[in-house]
């Protein structure tokens, strides 16, 4: 089906109330006798990451797994890169449970926040290497750390995991739930880790990609121009025109996304009169930022009065073809969240369009992390307490489960899938876990 039918067609399915009954793509869903995740007939999950497990390295597996990328290894492995969302408050998770004082000086000298070596930062990645013939985990080991609060993040095509912090602190002495945090290193940037990395990556951060509460990011593989989500309710869409294609540290312009003819534009729909229709493309530019770096977090503030777009908590955010599909989670009159894609269609330019708005009808609640499935239809994770699922979108427009959380409140996040397209992977964020989903997925 042509793309722009496609789009049409999951606006509809979201906005429908016959779609309050999901289709059955794959058949109703079973409860789980392990009580994990239910999955249809014919699909079944194995366990390949688990909170506090020992890992190659010697480390134990942090908790709050998040955003994830696959990735193609040479010798027919998958390296799975997985975010790690962790505050410094959350002493009990780390991967160094007798704290970082006693590592080797090589190691500690790759941590980004050492925390005077007593309060590190404790977000980061690990990377584990699955066999996809056995369906095991062969090796696992920490790649990032002293990061904060790695949420979500994006693959690149030249191989590497980009792995944002939805933070924004300073140097200096703060309180995270309760605790005494002391902070070495400005935070609110977004890393990059080669999925080759058979350790830990120096944690360098990429200030050109700016300093705001970052959720995900995106590369345009055409282009190498890397678009980025903020996670806050009046938060804007960016992109980075990089100075090199594929060498984000030397680099680039950052820009913001405003609405051609209305600046300063909502996109909430929070009001009896929408402020943003369905199906209905709009032209939009991009506005430069001066600083990308700044010392206050403002820069959504400063640049919404220069007229940039502003997004109720933009999360998920993935290349569907020719053109980035985004979510923000609590937009939209129900606040159940929406979906948007922008395709560009000039240097400085493109169409925004509101692809799906859910409703009290809709199956879809809180769409957080999205990604595009081998088979053309976009798959959401669910951030929501109440059975958290992963929910498909159809090209005839049709939702329907894949799977469901109905044993926590924990979401889902970090779906993706193997090179080959016959496994996906997901997260179960707490305490945290990763599994490899198989079975007759399309194609």
């Amino acid at each position: 089906m042509e793309r722009r039918t496609f789009l049409q067609c999951i606006a509809a399915a979201a906005v429908t109330p016959a779609c309050a009954t999901p289709s059955h793509r794959f058949g109703a869903l079973r409860p789980d006798p392990d009580q994990l995740l239910d999955l249809a007939d014919g699909f079944e999950y194995s366990v390949v990451s688990r909170f506090g497990d020992t890992m190659s390295d010697g480390y134990r597996v942090p908790a709050a797994h998040d955003g994830m990328g696959a990735f193609a290894r040479d010798d027919g492995r998958v390296a799975l890169v997985c975010n790690h969302e962790l505050i410094g408050a959350y002493l009990n998770a780390t991967p160094f449970p007798d704290g970082i004082a006693g590592l080797p000086e090589d190691t500690l000298a790759r941590i980004y926040d050492r925390g005077g070596d007593k309060t590190p930062a404790l977000g980061g990645t690990t990377t584990t290497i699955w066999n996809p013939a056995t369906r095991r985990t062969e090796q696992q080991f920490l790649s990032l750390f002293g990061t904060e609060n790695n949420c979500a993040g994006g693959p690149t095509p030249w191989g590497s995991w980009l792995s944002c912090e939805e933070a924004f602190s300073s140097p200096g002495q703060t309180k995270q739930r309760g605790h005494e945090i002391t902070r070495q290193q400005n935070h609110g940037y977004v890393f990059e880790v080669s999925a080759h990395a058979e350790g830990l990556v120096k944690a360098e951060p990429l200030r050109a990609l700016g300093r705001f509460e970052h959720e995900a990011a995106a590369v345009d593989p055409k282009t190498g121009i890397v678009y980025l989500t903020e996670d806050r309710r009046y938060g804007l869409f960016y992109r980075l025109v990089p100075n090199v294609p594929g060498k984000l540290a030397k680099g680039g312009l950052l820009q913001a996304l405003a609405l051609d003819g209305r600046p300063s534009a909502r996109t909430h729909n929070w009001s009896a009169q929408p402020d943003i229709a369905l199906n209905r493309p709009l032209y939009a530019h991009w506005i430069d930022i001066e600083e990308p770096d700044p010392g206050e977090n403002d820069l959504r503030l400063i640049y919404a009065r220069e007229g940039a777009t502003t997004f109720c908590r933009g999360e998920g955010l993935c290349v569907a073809g020719d053109r980035l599909v985004f979510t923000a989670t609590e937009g939209g009159a129900a606040r159940f969240g929406q979906v948007f894609s922008y395709k560009p269609t000039s240097a400085n330019g493109g169409e925004l369009e509101l692809i799906a708005e859910a409703t009290p009808e809709s199956i879809l609640r809180y769409g957080d992390n999205v990604v595009a499935a081998p088979w053309g239809d976009l798959i959401l994770c669910e951030d929501r307490s109440d059975g958290a699922g992963l929910i498909g979108i159809r090209p005839n427009g049709e939702l329907y489960r894949i799977a469901r959380n109905s044993y926590s409140e924990s979401e889902l996040a970090g779906a993706c899938f193997s090179p080959d397209g016959k496994t996906m992977f997901v997260n179960i964020q707490y305490p945290g876990m990763t599994v490899a989903i198989t079975g007759p997925w399309p194609g």
